[in-house]
């Protein structure tokens, strides 16, 4: 794997900037991989955070995407239903796909519903492979990723101190969350894919997430023991979209 760069570190008023900012830097990477290949391909983030992104490029900046080019993919899942509020496939479909014209065939959810988690997360992992028939083992696969970070580090649905966090072959596992969390049975892409991606994107926000974020960036080498979001190392470039509460030295 390639050393990855440093990240690029853009800080906004808050999180309604901070998502409209990340919507029109979407829109600018679609244009080049359109233009390029032909296609462009997105992997959505679940919780809460991503919610106005996703209705912002619905609403706001659907006329300057190529839908039918685009296909979304999610970096993680909770073990529930499609229709189930806890669902991030619910949430975007909410916020986004239900407002744009994306054909149905470029929508490629994790069936996570599907027992045993093992299951789904197998079937997904064939499902990208089939989707993206990669030659080179150094090839980028996601044109675009869209993570979060939460309170206690962790990205995707990959936890401090997971065995996940060692996963060097299979694309998509499934795990458990801490206790602490619900639901806790979750399908995750590791790191041997997320790590193939052009351009992955961190949307993050709130002053409980201070702490970690500002170890992940002004001690990245401490963080990367610490936080799976700070083990992140793509092929490609990083660039962190915070609000600038996030930042600020609070006693």
């Amino acid at each position: 794997m390639a050393e990855s760069r440093s990240p690029d570190v853009r800080v906004f008023p808050d999180l309604h900037k901070a998502s409209q900012a990340l919507a029109e830097g979407l829109v600018e990477a679609a244009r080049d991989m359109l233009a390029v290949k032909g296609r462009f391909t997105l992997a959505l983030s679940g919780g809460k955070t991503p919610r106005y992104l996703y209705t912002f490029l619905a609403r706001e900046c659907s006329s300057e995407i190529s839908w039918e080019e685009v296909h979304f993919f999610w970096s993680d899942e909770r073990c529930v239903s499609q229709e189930s509020e806890d669902s991030n496939f619910a949430m975007a479909y909410k916020a986004l796909i239900s407002e744009a014209p994306l054909p149905s065939q470029n929508i490629h959810r994790i069936s996570a519903e599907i027992n045993p988690p093992e299951k789904a997360a197998g079937n997904y992992e064939r499902m990208i492979r089939e989707f993206f028939k990669p030659e080179e083992e150094g090839a980028f696969l996601f044109d675009a990723m869209i993570l979060g970070v939460g309170e206690d580090g962790h990205t995707a649905s990959l936890f401090p101190g997971s065995s996940a966090l060692a996963e060097k072959s299979r694309w998509v596992l499934a795990v458990n969350a801490p206790p602490s969390f619900s639901p806790q049975k979750r399908i995750t892409l590791t790191f041997p894919l997320i790590n193939r991606s052009r351009s992955i994107f961190f949307l993050v926000s709130g002053d409980k997430k201070r702490k970690v974020v500002r170890e992940i960036l002004k001690n990245p080498e401490t963080a990367r023991r610490l936080y799976p979001a700070a083990m992140i190392h793509p092929l490609g470039s990083v660039t962190w979209y915070i609000d600038r509460e996030i930042l600020d030295d609070k006693s």
